[in-house]
């Protein structure tokens, strides 16, 4: 059997691993084995964090109708209430970013609910 030497391919998986630990601190940005780990433990946090994004979202926009709501007067929880008995079907997403940018609708839609 013929000897194959794999110093080509050696290098190109370690320039590659090092390539996308670019910027990171330490011997992580360096050495192979910790920028390998750093890699693996990067991409399942990003698997992870990827779900939390969209927990993130929705919590921000609750705050932001809540805010704008009891500036006009009504509570979120009475808001969401009345616009379910109502059966208004807009999203929360869609509420706060009416609530950010054009106060004249969201005032619309709390005169719809009171």
């Amino acid at each position: 059997m013929t000897r194959v030497k794999k110093g080509t391919n050696a290098l190109k998986t370690r320039r590659n691993i090092l390539r996308k630990v670019k910027g990171y601190r330490f011997g992580r940005s360096t050495k192979e084995k910790q920028a390998q780990e750093a890699i693996f433990h990067a991409g399942a946090y990003a698997f992870a964090h990827r779900r939390d994004k969209k927990n993130d979202f929705r919590k921000l926009w609750n705050v932001r109708i809540s805010a704008k709501s009891k500036e006009l007067g009504i509570s979120y929880s009475k808001l969401i209430g009345g616009m379910k008995k109502k059966n208004i079907l807009i999203d929360r997403k869609i509420l706060a970013l009416l609530a950010n940018e054009n106060p004249e609708t969201f005032k619309r839609i709390l005169a719809k609910i009171a």
